[in-house]
């Protein structure tokens, strides 16, 4: 059964569905007013170990360029409207959900 990602962007929750149902539900940081993280359906199109900068521990590419979902060297960070647009998870959280999704998982970003 295919997996999807579904990003509610005002509730900073990332979840992770198998078929119909949720298998897994993250916290995560968002897009501040003046860079808003983008509403759309998108896919991950690569996996980046240790990409350095603010990235946290992996980086994975959205198919919207310039976009991603990373981990933070900022916790503090999550739940919070503070990136440029890219979607942050706690470092642990990002390493378990890159082990969940593959190349190619699509990504539903909605209010």
């Amino acid at each position: 059964m295919a997996v999807r990602i579904d990003i509610a962007l005002k509730a900073h929750r990332l979840s992770v569905y198998r078929g119909q149902r949720m298998i897994k539900s993250y916290p995560i940081g968002v897009g501040k007013m003046l860079t808003p993280t983008p509403s759309g359906t998108y896919k991950i199109v690569n996996k980046v170990p240790h990409p350095g900068g603010p990235f946290g521990v992996l980086w994975m590419g959205l198919s919207r360029p310039h976009y991603g979902i990373h981990g933070t060297n900022d916790p503090s960070s999550i739940g919070k409207d503070v990136s440029h647009g890219c979607i942050r998870l706690q470092n642990h959280d990002v390493l378990e959900l890159a082990r969940i999704v593959s190349i190619g998982t699509p990504v539903h970003i909605h209010p």
